[in-house]
């Protein structure tokens, strides 16, 4: 796995864990740095800080795109994989679109249900294909 994977996964358990706590995902990184021996990459803090500070924007377009599926109805995995698969398509120029997306869909494929990957793809695939619309 590269280290941009690597810092992906890394995000993801943050973000995840963030959620299911109901904790703010900068205590995760911040709990990691000064009780584990863990290497935070820089990245995986840039993944998070960037879908925090744009997590509504995020939601909003999930949501509006997701057909019959609410962001709540989602598997919890699945809703931390798309928000940092929308992330890196729409707010984050340095990552390939097709980069964005396959990574998330590997993401899904190794951690979530066997519906996942498929449904990843296509939501974000769908994002991908919106984007110089929704950020206007």
């Amino acid at each position: 796995m590269s280290a941009r994977g690597k810092a992906r996964r890394r995000a993801l358990d943050i973000l995840f864990e963030a959620e299911q706590r109901g904790t703010a995902p900068e205590a995760g990184v911040s709990s990691r740095r000064t009780s584990t021996e863990q290497v935070i990459n820089p990245y995986t803090v840039e993944i998070t800080q960037g879908v925090v500070a744009e997590q509504e924007r995020i939601d909003e377009i999930l949501s509006s795109y997701a057909q019959g599926w609410t962001l709540d109805r989602m598997p919890a995995v699945d809703r931390a994989i798309l928000r940092i698969g929308a992330w890196e398509l729409l707010f984050n120029d340095d990552v390939p679109d097709r980069v964005a997306v396959s990574e998330a869909v590997t993401m899904a494929k190794e951690l979530s249900t066997d519906d996942s990957p498929d449904f990843v793809n296509g939501l974000l695939g769908r994002l991908q294909q919106l984007k110089p619309t929704l950020l206007d």
